[in-house]
């Protein structure tokens, strides 16, 4: 039977990942950073659950052990080229068949953010490492609102990002529903960069109005550090790379491309 490694596997996307590879039949190793509820309800629903560092080898290759294919999902924090190396190395011995990488919608040589930049570096890896790799683009998560929750009930939109950034958001879990699906059936998206967006974008000032009735709820960037906001909103994921200028680079750009919208639904319709 074929054996998926699912990284990230208690955060937004590989979550949702893992339970639907499982739906599939497809045998799923789970790597999480510790034991909670999260990966408790994983195991139970039949997932093998393996603890370690994404950025030791010595715990990866434990993880990769016997491993088919993988999901390479790295946190907003530094060390994500060194983690790709790793990645790429262990799977290359292994063998591995195919690798989906969550990557970032800007990703570019030229990006000004080295955060974006360094998407782009770890997007070279995977190719240097003649694995076949699907390269998901994607934008703001859905979610993300759900974390400020408390705020938007006060009548604050509060997000560390420049509020003139445009983007689309895509729930993660429609994300996942895209990574089980070439996952489970890799053929022809080696090499392949999707990029992923919800349907409509908007600016941090129109969500504003929808959300709260006034543009002039939102918290300015500038007055709003990157670690402040991650504990404020009493998140269980809390990344480890300071500086609101990093956290901006997250924030996507006019999104025109037609061909991206399409992509995402063919890839959600199971195949």
């Amino acid at each position: 039977m074929t054996t998926i490694l699912v990284t990230g596997a208690t955060g937004d996307t590989g979550r949702p990942t893992v339970k639907e590879l499982l739906k599939k039949g497809l045998k799923v190793r789970a790597l999480a950073r510790r034991e909670d509820a999260r990966s408790q309800e994983l195991a139970s629903l039949g997932a093998e659950i393996v603890y370690g560092d994404i950025t030791s080898l010595r715990d990866m290759r434990l993880a990769f052990d016997g491993v088919d294919r993988a999901y390479f999902c790295y946190p907003i924090a530094d060390g994500l080229v060194e983690a790709a190396v790793i990645f790429a190395q262990v799977a290359r011995e292994q063998g591995v068949e195919h690798i989906v990488n969550l990557s970032h919608k800007q990703s570019r040589p030229d990006a000004r953010s080295k955060v974006t930049q360094n998407h782009w570096l770890s997007e070279q890896v995977f190719k240097w490492s003649g694995i076949p790799t699907t390269n998901l683009r994607i934008t703001f998560f859905a979610e993300w609102l759900l974390y400020i929750s408390t705020f938007i009930q006060r009548g604050r939109y509060v997000m560390p990002f420049n509020k003139d950034g445009r983007f689309a958001p895509l729930a993660a879990a429609d994300t996942a529903k895209i990574i089980a699906n070439i996952l489970e059936k890799p053929e022809g998206h080696g090499g392949q960069a999707y990029q992923l967006h919800g349907p409509k974008e908007y600016s941090h000032e129109e969500l504003a109005q929808r959300l709260v009735g006034s543009s002039e709820s939102i918290c300015p960037s500038s007055s709003l550090p990157y670690r402040p906001f991650w504990s404020s909103r009493g998140s269980r994921m809390t990344p480890s790379c300071g500086g609101t200028s990093k956290l901006r680079s997250w924030t996507s750009k006019r999104v025109s491309s037609p061909v991206s919208m399409t992509s995402a639904r063919r890839l959600l319709v199971a195949r």
